[in-house]
């Protein structure tokens, strides 16, 4: 264990200075996220018991569940299809449009995680070429692996946090895409159901 921590250690203290950012970065995407998915657990609508929706369309009061509160608020007793969609919209905007806004925001900071790396690469060259321009034997050497070192641990821990907010981004928007399917089936339910009666 202490190998794992000391080499843990060794990695971060050779990445330099843009660790600092790199872990702020990485901390700040997977808060976001990790808030955003709980967000979106909230506000999933149960589509297992989607064969009950009609018959909750017809009787709201039976409906359960955050399916029920949807048809419980989007469907009005004396009101036009143009009120329903009306209504879904209002839903729409008040349940997902900052959802819609994180995302995007949580995409340009997974798309900033390389980026960062990519400074910590320019760094570390550039300790390189300074190793390289000074003479001095075993001091050279000892600057150009610290140099090459910088370049390809930031590097390295740009992708690695990357990668991961890049799924998280993807989950996100996958659950979004889902609740918003769900919202147009049930739209589309409640719009049918009037032009039955």
């Amino acid at each position: 264990m202490n190998y794992l921590i000391e080499t843990i250690w060794g990695n971060w203290v050779s990445g330099g200075i843009v660790m600092i950012p790199l872990f702020a970065l990485a901390a700040y995407i997977f808060v976001i996220a990790f808030g955003m998915l709980k967000y979106l657990k909230a506000k999933k609508i149960d589509t297992d018991q989607e064969d009950l929706w009609l018959e909750w369309v017809n009787n709201p009061d039976s409906a359960e569940g955050s399916a029920g509160e949807v048809i419980r608020y989007t469907r009005p007793w004396q009101g036009s299809a143009d009120s329903v969609r009306r209504r879904f919209f209002e839903f729409r905007e008040s349940a997902l449009a900052d959802v819609e806004r994180k995302s995007k925001f949580l995409s340009s900071l997974v798309a900033t995680a390389p980026l960062m790396g990519l400074l910590g690469t320019v760094q570390g060259m550039l300790i390189t070429f300074q190793g390289i321009a000074s003479s001095g034997g075993n001091q050279t050497v000892d600057m150009v692996s610290k140099g090459i070192s910088t370049a390809l641990i930031t590097t390295q821990t740009g992708l690695m946090i990357a990668l991961p907010g890049l799924f998280l981004a993807l989950i996100v928007r996958r659950r979004t895409r889902a609740i918003q399917d769900s919202l147009n089936r049930m739209e589309g339910l409640i719009i049918g159901s009037r032009v039955e009666e």
